[in-house]
């Protein structure tokens, strides 16, 4: 489900997995990692992810379908 969520925002908001990658500071293949779910992110990685699609980590892993709880 995180790996659905995290591509599914790109794309919702339009953005390319460059402009991510750029924003996040990360390489494009981590982010293409992240999207497949080849590898899940850090915490870190994690609360940045939400800060950046300005969505909880609750709606990011699968625990709610709201944004915000």
């Amino acid at each position: 489900m995180l790996h659905e969520r995290i591509k599914e925002q790109r794309i919702e908001k339009g953005y390319t997995l460059k402009y991510v990658s750029e924003q996040l500071n990360v390489t494009i293949r981590s982010i293409c990692r992240y999207e497949s779910g080849e590898r899940e992110p850090s915490i870190d990685m994690l609360r940045r992810l939400c800060d950046f699609y300005d969505v909880t980590a609750d709606y990011l892993i699968g625990r709610t379908d709201s944004y915000w709880g």
